[in-house]
């Protein structure tokens, strides 16, 4: 039996950069940012082991990057209900133009957990149905999990109707 790795670089070369595995033997495939969406649908789907649902994004905020240019990178976590399966998709993002493809088309739980990245460290998806705020006021400026983010003064604002 294949794992994901060899499915993906048998289906979709060069898509996979790099494989890790936690000490908990949690799987992390990192893959190319510009094939990010082939590789989603190819794991969404039952030649690629029926990952069927993502259950997180999440991102990190690495100021010194990766030493390629790539500052925040970001980690899908997908399970597949079939199998069991628990994998982990990661991607950077560059540090001038934070954006990758979003993958709402392939699972529809991308929508918010995308809009939650941009709205806290600025990371756009493009092709995103409706990229914009979700956790913070419309009208906020900047994206405060990011390390270059400044700390402290801000108001905060409270009601006395308790």
């Amino acid at each position: 039996m294949s794992g994901p790795r060899e499915l993906i670089d048998a289906a979709l070369p060069g898509a996979v950069v790099d494989l890790f595995e936690d000490a908990g033997g949690q799987l992390t495939l990192e893959v190319d940012r510009a094939r990010l969406g082939e590789v989603a649908r190819f794991l969404k789907g039952e030649q690629g082991g029926g990952f069927v649902l993502l259950a997180d994004v999440t991102c990190v905020d690495i100021l010194d990057g990766d030493g390629r240019g790539n500052r925040f990178r970001l980690a899908y976590q997908l399970f597949s209900i079939t199998s069991g399966d628990v994998l982990r998709l990661r991607v950077w993002a560059d540090a001038e133009n934070p954006e990758v493809d979003s993958v709402q088309p392939v699972w529809a739980t991308a929508d918010w957990l995308e809009r939650e990245v941009y709205d806290m460290f600025g990371v756009r998806f493009a092709g995103h149905p409706d990229l914009s705020r979700i956790l913070l006021p419309f009208d906020w400026e900047g994206h405060p999990l990011r390390r270059d983010y400044p700390i402290g003064g801000e108001n905060v604002w409270f009601s006395d109707a308790v």
